[in-house]
């Protein structure tokens, strides 16, 4: 009796083993075609998200014109960086002057690295000119130099650079650009290319002209300018800007007829080959397109204009020794702005690029010129 009931113990416990595994068999079988359906079932719905996705980016395509033009860019203003193989010189001299660069400097220097489509080569080389030279302010360097003694002038003043315009015209720059605005007809819509951008002044105020279906882009040649101004678009919401680092003579990242504003302000007199400079807006712009430069210019009045001399060559680089402790850049700033190209003759060089019913604007008697031209 004691052994047949440990047989039929040992039976029981056998089956209920067999009874175990086959359930457990089952239980996986049934998982396993149960994540096979959701899986499925997923794939069909992102499969069908995309088709819609891809219908509705037609429809919205539609809004623009020419949209394949449009320089490629992060789309809402979110510019990513480039690989860290392909850091910039900027940021390599940044880590090569700091003697033992930090975890932080490493950091900032990568943020002023923009997208793969940049393009700040400097067209002049001793290959192309040669000796040739040119201006830097009232020195005479070859043409090889400037681009990059113009770099380190604004990437010295780059964070101090709003507060020294404020102090430096006691704001008036601020109704310079105002005006500038109002003259360049933009509408909803459009794309506008704002060269030499800086901080994003004019940017800021297009970005919100153009509205969602319109477009901008705030290009510079200076990477830590273009990051001020990045930091500032996005943080006030300007989800319709891209941020490309351009040099103005070539615009390279930029297709022919791409924009239907292109701007340029307080920035022209920095570029080394200005009438360069001009051919390239003149090819970005779409035909209709209108060009817009504020810049300093010529005093008409003259007892204004040495009264102007004497303030730009004492008092501003004192502002910038105190301010920006960089008296230099803005001894530079000055004098380029008595380098610069007066009111007539860069109506003339605007022709020439091939810009028609060309016209200027003198703002505070002269000091100041709104240059406007359109593309046939």
């Amino acid at each position: 009796m004691t052994d047949n009931s440990n047989n039929n113990a040992a039976t029981d416990a056998t089956s209920h083993g067999h009874l175990q595994d086959k359930l457990v068999k089952d239980s996986i079988a049934n998982n396993q075609n149960i994540t096979a359906q959701v899986k499925a079932r997923q794939n069909h719905v992102s499969n069908t998200t995309l088709n819609e996705n891809a219908a509705v980016d037609n429809n919205n395509n539609n809004d623009f014109t020419q949209v394949q033009d449009l320089p490629t860019g992060t789309p809402q203003g979110q510019q990513t960086t480039m690989p860290n193989h392909t850091i910039n010189a900027n940021a390599n001299a940044t880590l090569n002057n700091s003697a033992n660069p930090t975890s932080a400097q490493a950091q900032t220097a990568k943020q002023t690295l923009f997208n793969q489509r940049d393009d700040i080569n400097n067209p002049h080389t001793p290959d192309t000119d040669g000796n040739e030279q040119t201006h830097f302010g009232y020195k005479t360097v070859n043409k090889a130099e400037k681009q990059a003694r113009v770099a380190d002038v604004f990437t010295s003043v780059a964070k101090k650079y709003d507060i020294m315009n404020d102090l430096m015209s006691f704001g008036i720059h601020r109704l310079w650009k105002r005006y500038a605005i109002s003259l360049s007809g933009v509408r909803a819509g459009q794309h506008v290319l704002d060269i030499a951008g800086g901080t994003g002044d004019l940017a800021k105020v297009f970005s919100r002209e153009v509205g969602r279906n319109g477009h901008v882009v705030l290009s510079d040649i200076n990477a830590a300018m273009l990051e001020v101004g990045r930091e500032r678009l996005i943080n006030a919401g300007c989800n319709n800007v891209d941020f490309v680092l351009a040099n103005a003579e070539t615009l390279a990242p930029f297709d022919d007829e791409s924009f239907d504003l292109v701007t340029i302000s307080f920035g022209l007199r920095n570029v080394t080959d200005k009438d360069a400079a001009l051919k390239s807006m003149y090819r970005v712009l779409k035909p209709g397109g209108r060009l817009l430069i504020l810049e300093f210019s010529k005093p008409v009045f003259e007892p204004l204009s040495k009264a102007y001399d004497l303030y730009s060559f004492t008092a501003l680089p004192i502002m910038g020794k105190l301010i920006a402790n960089d008296a230099e850049s803005y001894q530079y700033l000055a004098e380029s702005i008595r380098m610069h190209p007066d009111q007539q003759t860069l109506k003339q060089m605007m022709q020439q690029a091939g810009f028609e019913n060309c016209d200027y604007h003198n703002l505070t008697a002269g000091i100041v010129a709104v240059h406007r031209g359109f593309k046939a």
